[in-house]
């Protein structure tokens, strides 16, 4: 039974729904004025995927190096003014809790659902530069973020996503640690490129 569940969360459907669960937990935990039960789901998501990985160890790396980048990259943001967060804030120019978490938690996809964009940085950074930006937006129409200067946070969000997300692909393809080494496709593609 407990195999069958982790082969469900495993699968890359399950890990983008889980995910999107997550990112919509934490910004209306936040917005709701409830940024830690929030932020507990988007953990509890997070440690759900660090069990059913094959090494753990290696995407735990990946994940806390996401996490080190969300707190530097959106605690720059609040301290440039350019967004307010009003929940789960620590300290004056740091990016609250729920937003860090959102960083690994988005982080889960990248060796799973999203491991079609290992080795493709420019797609990687196109993505980022477009998606990102609008992600924010929609968590400040829900109530979550302040947008204080539109213009500068969203020019910020763009180069900064667009350098970011190939930056978090390279570590996650690095560092997988979903896919075991020697899988089953793995050895397929090696014995069809063997033969090319």
């Amino acid at each position: 039974m407990l195999s069958r569940l982790a082969d469900i969360a495993r699968a890359p459907a399950s890990n983008f729904l889980l995910a999107q669960a997550g990112w919509f937990a934490c910004v209306l935990g936040a917005a709701g004025d409830l940024a830690l039960p929030g932020a507990a789901v988007g953990i509890a998501i997070v440690a759900i995927h660090l069990l059913v990985s094959a090494s753990p160890r290696r995407e735990g790396r990946h994940l806390a190096f996401a996490a080190l980048v969300g707190l530097l990259f959106d605690s720059a943001l609040v301290a440039a003014g350019v967004l307010e967060y009003r929940n789960g804030v620590f300290a004056d120019g740091i990016a609250p809790y729920w937003i860090v978490i959102m960083w690994p938690l988005f982080a889960t996809t990248l060796n799973s659902s999203l491991r079609w964009l290992h080795g493709r940085w420019l797609l990687a950074a196109a993505l980022g530069a477009v998606f990102a930006p609008l992600a924010y937006v929609a968590g400040a129409r829900l109530g979550a973020v302040e947008i204080v200067a539109m213009t500068a946070a969203m020019s910020a969000l763009a180069l900064g996503w667009g350098v970011l997300l190939p930056l978090l692909v390279g570590c996650a393809a690095r560092n997988d640690g979903v896919r075991p080494a020697g899988t089953l496709g793995e050895a397929a593609l090696v014995r069809i490129v063997g033969h090319v």
